[in-house]
């Protein structure tokens, strides 16, 4: 009986291990892990899929997670992700995604692969268009270039006529 216990338990923790060690080497699985990780806040967990300098932009992210309300906090909790689509090119992965607040907008995630194992790779960057992204889709702040008009025909440029 003691031997057939020890057998169980020993096929259970192989059983644990492949599927443990089998999340690392698969993008999606990362990209899953990692998303869940960050819609929990649990931005130390989510650092364990990511590259060095992903981790940089978490400790970045985590600083102002305070000013964050609970409420928004706890509605984060109950969102489900959806990987659309995986594309490795070699050491490189480009992930779609979706997520259930936001069913029609899809995004993505770069990862990186390095020492066999998958690794989210956020950069500043990433985090520049991101938010310029989602501030065009809201509609309420246009690009720089669509912000300064030019002066109508027989106005005066204001900036021109103080520096004269």
């Amino acid at each position: 009986m003691k031997k057939t216990f020890l057998s169980l338990m020993a096929v259970a923790l192989v059983i644990v291990s492949i599927i443990s060690c089998g999340s690392k080497s698969d993008p999606k699985g990362v990209a899953l892990n990692y998303l869940n990780a960050l819609k929990k806040m649990d931005y130390e967990t989510a650092k364990k899929f990511g590259t060095p300098e992903t981790g940089k932009m978490l400790d970045m992210i985590s600083s102002f997670s305070s000013m964050v309300p609970d409420s928004v906090k706890e509605q984060g909790k109950n969102v489900k992700i959806e990987i659309k689509e995986a594309k490795e090119d070699g050491d490189k992965c480009t992930i779609k995604f979706s997520s259930s607040d936001k069913p029609d907008a899809e995004e993505t995630l770069s990862l990186v692969k390095k020492d066999g194992k998958w690794l989210v790779n956020m950069t500043k960057d990433d985090m520049d268009s991101g938010a310029s992204e989602s501030v065009s889709e809201e509609g309420s702040t246009p690009p720089a270039e669509e912000a300064v008009a030019e002066p109508a025909e027989g106005e005066k440029d204001s900036l021109k006529v103080d520096a004269q």
